[in-house]
């Protein structure tokens, strides 16, 4: 287990990328690009955008991978989709939006929880376009009940109460332990927060997903923090149907860290996603 560096400057981080817009709904979804080579897609979590990745993005660029992370459609910058409010209205942007930017040529993926979901739907649906697909942090069984109590924090008024219900959810259902919680962390996720027009999303607490990746052609490898508050308790069930996938590669779980693996644990993240795709 180590401790992450601080947080990566979002605001230099975001002069260095150069820029994309491509068609989504009434408006358009905003793509930032880091490094050059072989393109690699970065899809964020729910309630997330680009800064999902801040602390993985200069990394990855560094093995050589031209980094395609757009803000999906409902969250970040991204106008939401043409219609519906959850990650199968996303795939269709997604993929139009890659089909302008590289043209037809299948690429790689790296997705994260809400990401991962609609990497796999694209997948499943479009199996020319994915070339290999690894996810983190996945609701590969339906998350019914929720296995976490998040608090509500629209009706709050209160910048402090409201920082201090923030503090509580990330360490609920993002982040294993205490020190992750940092006020820089809290500042990340409270931005984001108030930039998620998809709020209403349902089907990670169907089996949307188990039937998805039954249907993959590509490659799979999956990665989760062994603390994950989605599935802790549970990894017997979640590996036995992982590995029940014909196109399963790797399982990895990574200790210390919590659903959001990328950004507590990056070291261990990084050393899998290059197993993953090396």
């Amino acid at each position: 287990m180590t401790q992450p560096a601080d947080l990566p400057d979002a605001a230099a981080l975001l002069a260095r990328a150069d820029e994309c817009r491509t068609p989504c709904g009434d408006g358009a979804m905003v793509w930032r690009l880091w490094g050059s080579g072989r393109p690699l897609v970065l899809l964020h979590g729910g309630s997330g955008s680009w800064n999902h990745w801040l602390r993985n993005i200069e990394p990855l660029a560094a093995t050589g991978r031209r980094l395609f992370v757009p803000d999906l459609p409902g969250f970040g910058d991204s106008a939401c989709p043409a219609s519906g409010n959850d990650a199968d209205a996303v795939v269709e942007p997604v993929l139009d939006g890659l089909r302008a930017l590289l043209g037809t040529a299948p690429v790689d993926v790296l997705a994260f929880s809400f990401g991962s979901l609609v990497a796999a739907l694209a997948a499943a649906a479009h199996p020319q376009r994915i070339a290999r697909l690894v996810i983190a942090g996945a609701p590969v069984k339906p998350l019914v009940p929720p296995p976490f109590k998040l608090r509500p924090w629209l009706h709050v008024q209160d910048e402090a109460q409201r920082r201090a219900i923030h503090r509580h959810n990330l360490a609920a259902l993002m982040l294993a332990r205490p020190e992750s919680v940092t006020e820089q962390t809290v500042d990340l996720h409270a931005q984001n927060l108030l930039r998620d027009r998809m709020r209403e999303r349902r089907l990670s607490r169907t089996d949307a997903m188990a039937r998805a990746l039954e249907r993959l052609e590509c490659p799979l490898d999956v990665i989760y923090g062994r603390e994950d508050a989605l599935y802790r308790g549970r990894w017997g069930e979640v590996e036995a149907q992982l590995r029940a996938l014909t196109r399963l590669r790797s399982l990895h779980f990574v200790d210390g860290a919590g659903h959001w693996v990328q950004y507590e644990e990056p070291a261990a993240f990084h050393a899998a996603v290059a197993q993953a795709l090396g």
